[in-house]
């Protein structure tokens, strides 16, 4: 009897250590994967909410630091000329607890971006503060 309540108290310590880390790794997927979506969507002012104040913002060969209202428009504005059909997400990287990074293919009617995005987290919530649309090369 002993042993098994000895046993049920190990699992439920160990359930209780790695479920925080568990939930974690979940909640840091989805933030990619709701960039992503929210790209495809072309729904800039959703994105611009995930924006941090100020942002290095790259769009083709322009590329400056904006405030997170200005880099709002100079997506709308991309997006306006490049209507996107389908965004894949072809790499990233959850396994900073602080930081987030995104890589992303955007199939748009005049061509393929690729889209990088670097969040940091501002209190519980990450913030892109990076963000780079480029020509895919591939």
């Amino acid at each position: 009897m002993k042993t098994r309540i000895l046993l049920i108290f190990v699992l439920l310590t160990f359930s209780a250590l790695f479920l925080p880390f568990e939930q974690a790794k979940a909640q840091s997927s989805d933030i990619i994967d709701d960039i992503s979506s929210l790209l495809r969507s072309s729904n800039t002012k959703e994105i611009s909410k995930h924006f941090a104040s100020t942002l290095e913002l790259t769009i083709l060969s322009e590329e400056d630091v904006y405030s997170k209202v200005q880099a709002e428009q100079i997506l709308k504005d991309f997006f306006n000329k490049h209507n996107p059909s389908s965004v894949k997400i072809i790499h990233r990287l959850v396994s900073n607890p602080g930081y987030r990074f995104g890589v992303a293919l955007i199939t748009t009617d005049k061509g393929e971006f690729r889209t990088s995005f670097s969040m940091k987290d501002n209190g519980g919530k990450f913030l892109i503060t990076e963000m780079h649309i480029e020509y895919n090369k591939d």
